[in-house]
Formats: C-alpha cells, sequence, structure tokens
C-alpha cells in the first residue's frame, strides 16, 4: 500500500513532502534525484534500474541527432560560406548543449523524464498538449523531409535530439546529471565533426552547383555510379535505424494527449506506431517537393525544442527558494528562451518572404 501511495501522489507531491533542502545534497552529489535521509524511502521513477552502458548511450543519442537534414548542410554551407558555416554550426552545438544541461536540471527537480511531463508539470495541462505537439510534428518532419532550405533552420534541426535525451537517460547505467550531461557533450562533438566534414567535402565537390539535397546533386552526376549507390543505401539504413529511437516520444507524446489515463494496451501500441508509419510514407509518396513545409517546421518546432521550452521549463519548475528569478541561472534561461523566439520569428519571416518573392518570380516569368 505504502508503494502504491506514493505512486499516487506523483513526483510533484513526493518533491513537497521531503522539501527543497533535499536539492542542495543533490548538487553536492550531483545525481539525479534527492539523497535519502533516515525514515524516508528515495521515490522510485521507474520499476528498473537503468542497464544501457556509457558507450551506447552515446551512439543512441548521436544516432537520435544524425537524421537527414545531414544531407542539405553542404547547401547550406553553400550559402554562406566555410567559415561562417563552421561558426554558425559550433554556436547552434553549445546553444544544443545548453539547452540539455537546463532540461536535465529541470528533470532533476522533480524526477520526471519525459519531454512532455515537464510541460505538464512546467504549465499544467495546455504545456503538455503544447511540448507533445511540437514533439509530433517536429520527428514526423524530420522522418520525411527533403531538408527543412535555409540555413539556420537546417543547423537547428540537425541538433534537435531533445525529446530522445530523457528516455536515453532513464536507461543509462549509474545515471547521473553530470554522467547523462557527458554523453550529451561527447554526442553532440561527434556530430559537429561528422556534420562539418560532410558539409565541407560536398561543398567542394561542387561549390555553387550543390542542392539542397546532397545526393540529389551526386546522383546527376552519375546515377548508376556504385559508390553513391552505397552511400545512399548507406543512409537509408541510418535514417532506418532512427525510426525506433524517434518513433518512441512520438507515439509517448500521442499517448500523453490522447490516453492520458490508459493503462498500457499492446494493440493501442502497435495502432500508433502503424498510423505514423503509413503517413510518414504517405508523405514521402505524394508530396514530392516538401522543402518549405519542413523550412517551417525547422524554423517553428526546431528552436522551440531547443531554445524557448527548456528555458521557460527551467525557469518554472526550479523553486524560487533555490534560484530566484533574478539569479544568474534564470536569466541566462530567460535570455536563452527570448533567443529561440526571435530566432523563429525571423526564420520564419525570411521563409515566407522567399516563398513571395518567389511566387512574384515564378509568376513574371510566366
Amino acid at each position: 500500500m505504502n508503494g502504491q501511495h506514493s505512486r499516487d501522489l506523483g513526483p510533484d507531491k513526493l518533491n513537497l513532502e521531503e522539501g527543497f533542502d533535499g536539492l542542495e545534497f543533490m548538487a553536492e552529489r550531483d545525481e539525479f534525484l534527492p539523497g535519502t535521509r533516515p525514515g524516508i524511502k528515495a521515490p522510485q521513477f521507474t520499476d528498473f534500474e537503468g542497464k544501457t552502458s556509457f558507450g551506447m548511450s552515446i551512439f543512441n543519442l548521436s544516432n537520435a541527432i544524425m537524421g537527414s537534414g545531414i544531407l542539405g548542410l553542404a547547401y547550406a554551407m553553400s550559402n554562406t560560406g566555410i567559415i561562417l558555416f563552421l561558426i554558425l554550426l559550433l554556436f547552434i552545438a553549445i546553444l544544443s548543449a545548453y539547452s540539455i544541461h537546463l532540461l536535465l536540471r529541470s528533470a532533476g527537480v522533480v524526477g520526471i523524464r519525459a519531454y512532455e511531463q515537464l510541460g505538464h508539470r512546467a504549465f499544467g495541462q495546455p504545456g503538455k498538449v503544447l511540448a507533445g505537439s511540437i514533439i509530433t510534428m517536429h520527428n514526423i518532419g524530420g522522418k520525411v523531409q527533403h531538408v527543412t532550405a535555409y540555413t539556420i533552420p537546417i543547423l537547428a534541426f540537425a541538433f534537435v535530439c531533445h525529446p530522445e535525451v530523457l528516455p536515453i537517460y532513464t536507461e543509462l547505467q549509474d545515471a547521473t546529471k553530470k554522467r547523462m550531461q557527458t554523453v550529451a557533450n561527447i554526442s553532440i562533438l561527434a556530430m559537429f565533426v561528422m556534420y562539418g566534414l560532410t558539409a565541407i567535402f560536398g561543398y567542394l565537390t561542387f561549390f555553387g552547383g550543390v542542392e539542397s539535397e546532397l545526393l540529389h546533386t551526386y546522383i546527376k552526376v552519375d546515377p548508376l555510379d556504385t559508390l553513391i549507390l552505397c552511400v545512399r543505401m548507406a543512409v537509408l539504413v541510418a535514417v532506418t535505424l532512427t525510426v525506433p529511437v524517434v518513433l518512441f516520444p512520438i507515439r509517448r507524446a500521442l499517448l500523453q494527449l490522447l490516453f492520458p489515463e490508459k493503462p498500457f494496451h499492446w494493440a493501442r501500441h502497435i495502432t500508433i506506431a502503424v498510423c505514423l508509419l503509413i503517413i510518414v510514407n504517405l508523405l514521402v509518396i505524394f508530396v514530392p517537393t516538401i522543402r518549405d513545409i519542413f523550412g517551417i517546421i525547422g524554423a517553428t518546432s526546431a528552436p522551440s525544442l531547443i531554445f524557448i521550452l527548456p528555458g521557460i521549463f527551467y525557469i518554472r519548475i526550479v523553486p524560487e527558494e533555490t534560484e530566484p528569478l533574478k539569479s544568474k541561472p534564470k536569466i541566462m534561461a530567460s535570455c536563452f528562451a527570448v533567443l529561440g523566439f526571435i530566432f523563429m520569428v525571423m526564420s520564419t519571416s525570411f521563409i515566407i518572404i522567399d516563398w513571395v518573392s518567389g511566387e512574384s518570380r515564378s509568376g513574371g516569368g510566366h
């Protein structure tokens, strides 16, 4: 009965009962959950210990970061040049690592390891719906994109892995905030190197002739070249292997939105997965030129997941007794969220202007 009572109370009530003085102990030992005190049983948020090794966690998170957005980086470099592109790529990588830091801190305070549940903890049901909707939109877009066409949205889209961070954290062996942050930093660094090399070699091969999808440019050179066919197959395998990692947060978000009180059921679980796969495949088949659509998704969902939501979650969740609103960490989180909002407005505006001017040029030509 005690265990059932603890589960009924939920993480919010448990933390209120224990008090926020445990946060200092957590910070000292750098653990995910507050330390136990005599007579108080530590709350459990999973019914098993994480079994995934440090190295495999890095592989999983790197796999979550890398998607078909890698094919658009050479095109982005053709619009900026090598130096500016690498500066922007490093800038986005650093900001992505910082946003994961905010997520881990927020999740550690309330003992939650799901992105949409952080939204619920911060803003109630509207926050849960908002986070779940953005995750669903972004990840479905990520599986069918032909590359999000504008430099900053492409770069931001390429580093989005935040819905997968907390599930990977749950599976991590000997999980601590510092250990998971190291996993994130190594994964982001590895993808930074891979993205940079891919963009440089693609750009230096075709210069201004590189298309928004790099493999498309190579195919035009020789559609039957064995090496190009092997690379296409490798990309196909990589994206296919990413599907389970990306499908998990989409399905969980939909379950949280549509069936929040329902117990687990295999039929519902499989039906949602099949429906998602059908939708993705239909979009790929029947919408062959959706570059601008996913430009919008990359300009809206990516900054939301990287900048805005982690920042406002941190501000709302970390108690003022621990960090007042005027404290340095919360001021930085506020600036981080504002930066994301500015980025979203500017990117969306530029894309709409490009659409309008493109239609004008197209109309004039006819």
